[in-house]
């Protein structure tokens, strides 16, 4: 007989999201968020210290990435990182969850920092990897330097780049996990487990959109206009904060991340990991376990494992 699947499904109003969940059920939830290329295995070095610390983890796939499913099958592929914050929310919501912790990468740090920002009454704390938050806006100044950095933001702004994501969607993301690592190799086989992934058939779409979008170079989802306004009007995250960054990342540059404090109102904490690249959670899971989790017990209140 087929093995029984890991995940769990919870419906919002537009996604069936797939989660998997660990540690005890009423302990505090703590909700991770994986970024791009990347699935919930990222997590998989972090899940039992969690765990073992007595959070409820509950680790979902964002839109467009493994089962996780849009319910009308004629709705906008968004990847806008505004709908991404919401879906956290709705997320939250559809399980019963009124307060909450996050910790997020790449991607779901970006939407980590927008459900921070519009719910803080039920975000405890945000914990954000390789991103700063502050660094959404079309119009950002960037250095020559982090141009560069984000050449293959130009490349899927192209029809070259696009037909790489549809058609040859393994070997463009193994080539960006190899150059984002910090020379510290993930395998082939993490890799392989991972990159199933991306074989979401919405996946392409929702890729596609969102870095068009970022730089104004797709139409903006119509549902988040009203996210978007809030955004923009009140930026300030008001529940506390941790960013962790790698000293290496060849993707988003540690500077991307300094001098973001007065974004912040009530706590901020950053620490530059020496040596490490994008992927800090799976290039250095105790280091992140080391600043996760006193910031957690600090923040939430929970008794130190």
């Amino acid at each position: 007989m087929p093995a029984e699947p890991r995940h769990k499904i919870a419906t919002t109003s537009s996604l069936d999201i797939a989660f998997e969940e660990h540690g005890p059920p009423d302990g505090m939830p703590v909700i991770l968020l994986h970024g791009w290329p990347d699935d919930v295995r990222t997590w998989d070095q972090i899940v039992p210290g969690l765990a073992e610390a007595g959070y409820r983890v509950l680790v979902p796939w964002l839109r467009g990435f493994g089962p996780t499913r849009f319910r009308d099958p004629d709705a906008m592929r968004s990847g806008q990182l505004s709908a991404l914050g919401r879906d956290v929310l709705d997320f939250a919501d559809v399980l019963g969850i009124e307060r909450f912790a996050m910790v997020g990468h790449d991607w779901g740090a970006r939407a980590a920092y927008i459900a921070a920002c519009l719910a803080p009454d039920r975000v405890m704390a945000c914990t954000a990897l390789s991103v700063g938050w502050g660094t959404n806006d079309p119009d950002q100044p960037l250095s020559f330097g982090q141009a560069q950095n984000y050449w293959y933001h130009w490349l899927m702004a192209l029809p070259r780049g696009e037909r790489l994501v549809r058609e040859d969607r393994k070997a463009f993301t193994r080539y960006i996990w190899s150059i984002w690592t910090g020379g510290g190799a993930i395998s082939d086989e993490a890799f392989a487990i991972t990159a199933s992934a991306f074989d979401n058939p919405d996946w392409a779409d929702v890729v596609l959109h969102s870095y068009r979008v970022r730089w104004g170079l797709a139409e903006p989802d119509p549902s988040c206009a009203a996210l978007e306004a809030r955004l923009r009007g009140d930026p300030a995250i008001r529940v506390p904060t941790l960013v962790l960054h790698g000293e290496a990342d060849p993707c988003n540059a540690p500077a991307t991340s300094e001098g973001r404090e007065a974004l912040f109102d009530n706590g901020y904490r950053r620490h530059v990991l020496p040596g490490i690249g994008h992927f800090p959670q799976r290039e250095a899971s105790d280091a992140v376990l080391r600043h996760l989790l006193p910031f957690l017990t600090s923040a939430i209140g929970m008794p130190a494992p």
